[in-house]
């Protein structure tokens, strides 16, 4: 039995979680110098009423250390997973792989560290992959051939809620025409870096960009809408998509601790990614 880890940068649905029993390994967020672990006692809700009445708080993000891996790795051992497949954030933009990889040196069983070289959805994108090839009887190789061909193929475009907190932000940190310029900055990203795909002046041109962006991706595509602390957003995107013959599906997750901390309230956008099958 394989089993699967992941870090909670993955904003990982619980649904996505239960279905394919993965261990989520939490990162700390700390708010105003007051550490929290990410999905453990500090939900979206939760980072979200620290920028009430108008505040904006200090917040940083930091990896798990070696030892809550190690936690998660011989969990899954004890259950009886022979190997483990474990599905993370970007070397570039965070210290999760490092920790990750010390931890499986002295696991009970062999684990399989993959760097999916994406962060937030894209994450579970290639967790959902792996996942659906387990079900299917798949070895530790084929799956890391599986992520390594589906993760260049995830798109994601996305509205920044505050964007000096991504200016101040850590290895991800965006360049000034984040926060310089008029405008709404509707952005991308590609291994770690923000790129502008256009300002706009009203959220109903913000979702024309990104319905397009989604219709220009590929064809058999699954779509999953991510929304800080406003669903309205996400509804009016689902709508935009609704049209579109190359969806197949669209899911929602909600845009968490470790991200929200870079990005803000406000925020909203999608990734997509080739239907997991």
């Amino acid at each position: 039995m394989i089993g699967l880890v992941t870090d909670s940068n993955s904003q990982i649905t619980r649904e996505l979680a239960d279905r394919f029993q993965v261990e989520v390994v939490p990162l700390t967020v700390t708010i105003d110098g007051v550490e929290f672990l990410e999905g453990v006692d500090l939900d979206a809700d939760g980072l979200y009423a620290h920028f009430s009445a108008g505040r904006t708080p200090s917040i940083t993000t930091s990896q798990p250390s070696p030892g809550r891996f190690a936690e998660a790795y011989r969990r899954l051992a004890e259950v009886g997973c022979s190997e483990i497949v474990s599905i993370h954030i970007s070397e570039a933009m965070s210290g999760t792989i490092g920790s990750a990889t010390l931890a499986a040196r002295d696991a009970l069983v062999p684990v399989h560290i993959i760097d999916t070289g994406s962060a937030s959805f894209g994450v579970s994108v290639c967790v959902w992959t792996a996942g659906v090839a387990i079900e299917r009887g798949a070895g530790v190789e084929h799956i890391r051939q599986l992520v390594a061909t589906v993760a260049p193929l995830i798109g994601t475009v996305f509205m920044i809620g505050i964007p000096l907190l991504t200016e101040r932000g850590g290895r991800a940190a965006g360049p000034d025409f984040v926060v310089d310029g008029d405008g709404i900055p509707v952005l991308s990203m590609r291994a770690g870096a923000l790129e502008l795909l256009e300002r706009v002046t009203t959220i109903e041109d913000a979702v024309d960009v990104m319905s397009t962006y989604a219709a220009g991706w590929g064809d058999r595509m699954t779509v999953a809408i991510g929304t800080a602390d406003d669903w309205r957003l996400s509804a009016r995107l689902e709508s935009a998509l609704s049209g579109l013959s190359n969806i197949d599906a669209v899911t929602h997750y909600r845009v968490g601790p470790t991200v929200g901390a870079h990005t803000g309230p406000g925020t909203f956008g999608l990734f997509v990614f080739p239907t997991p099958s």
